[in-house]
């Protein structure tokens, strides 16, 4: 009859293996667009490269290691009748060759992982876009302050140019991370623009052309796991179009004739005019910038410039697809939408502002 600790010590093997075996088909999935393992940009091949090193001698470790044990436990086994085995207090030779080889290994991994920070820690001289980026509860920021255009939580950029980013936060610490495309960096709170203030650096050029996603990567409060963010590579031609388009309007430009055209548009557009009216007139403008308002050229708002949201993909930090009927649910119920989002309303929204504020905002691209 079999004893019950054997048949509970093969049990406890089956599970293993059974776990083994999810944990295995897992990790074959290919839908992950947050992964680090299909990097798209050269930082990102940086650290993967040093990632991939430090795999291959971990699995030479493991293999001589596992291998060792295995086979130390089948030749040394336990057979009936066996003798006292010889008792041995030391090896110095041995002692020296598994104390060397380590210590060989770890330098070999250490030199490349050393090299890789200190690149990839520096700013990047000479980038060919230059971004701001700061991070809020819960959103992000994105100042092209050469090019004079403000957008929120979609970093435009283009394929196979230099792009150097600047980080800070407007309130505590965030990090910003592209999985593809971007190392994780923090950003540290700034409450005063002396010299001394704590921003830091971040580049990349990107190779290839698509919609890469991103996350703030350190625990900022209760909307830590909704502040997404998007990067979008596009080529050059395109590129330069949403730059001249994004310019309307921008609190980075010069008012003049851009913002007088955008006036002009809003007088002779009863839709404009009509949310212009229920954009002041609803508490809209306390917290977010708009071109054509008395507040266009704002960028110290709590809440993200909208002068051109109705160009972006998504609402709520990549929470949301940016459609008529999920912008009027965020306009009708903020926190149901995100719970402790910034966005509180001074009054209930009426269905007929809220058809109006659709229109007018889904019409600035």
């Amino acid at each position: 009859m079999e004893r019950r600790p054997e048949r509970a010590g093969r049990a406890w093997l089956a599970r293993a293996a059974l776990l083994g075996l999810v944990l295995l088909a897992a990790a074959c999935a290919e839908n992950y667009p947050q992964s680090t393992l299909h990097p798209r940009s050269d930082i990102t091949r940086l650290i993967d490269s040093v990632f991939r090193t430090t795999f291959w001698w971990a699995l030479v470790v493991f293999v001589l290691v596992e291998g060792a044990l295995v086979y130390a436990l089948w030749r040394f086994r336990a057979r009936p009748n066996d003798p006292e085995p010889a008792q041995t207090h030391g090896n110095t030779t041995l002692e020296i060759v598994w104390t060397a080889i380590p210590a060989v290994i770890l330098v070999l991994i250490a030199v490349p992982t050393v090299r890789t920070i200190f690149k990839t820690s520096l700013p990047i001289a000479n980038p060919d876009v230059e971004v701001d980026v700061i991070g809020h509860q819960w959103w992000w920021e994105f100042r092209y302050p050469k090019l004079g255009v403000v957008t929120a939580n979609e970093l435009v950029v283009p394929v196979g140019k230099k792009i150097g980013l600047r980080m800070w936060s407007a309130d505590v610490v965030h990090s910003f991370w592209s999985p593809q495309l971007a190392s994780k960096r923090d950003v540290f709170p700034v409450f005063s623009q002396t010299k001394n203030k704590k921003v830091n650096p971040l580049w990349f050029t990107a190779d290839s052309v698509g919609d890469y996603t991103g996350q703030c990567a350190e625990l900022c409060g209760i909307e830590h796991g909704r502040m997404g963010l998007r990067v979008l590579v596009k080529q050059a031609a395109d590129f330069d179009s949403w730059v001249a388009q994004q310019r309307v309007g921008s609190p980075l430009v010069n008012a003049g004739k851009l913002e007088a055209a955008a006036d002009s548009a809003m007088k002779t557009d009863s839709i404009m005019t009509k949310g212009q009216t229920a954009f002041l007139g609803g508490g809209c403008i306390s917290c977010h910038a708009m071109m054509g308002t008395p507040l266009a050229g704002a960028l110290t708002l709590r809440g993200p410039n909208l002068s051109h949201v109705g160009s972006r993909t998504t609402i709520g930090a990549n929470m949301y697809e940016n459609t008529p009927t999920n912008l009027a649910a965020w306009l009708r119920d903020p926190q149901g939408m995100k719970k402790g989002s910034h966005m509180i309303l001074p009054r209930p929204l009426t269905d007929d502002e809220i058809t109006t504020l659709v229109a007018y905002l889904r019409a600035h691209k």
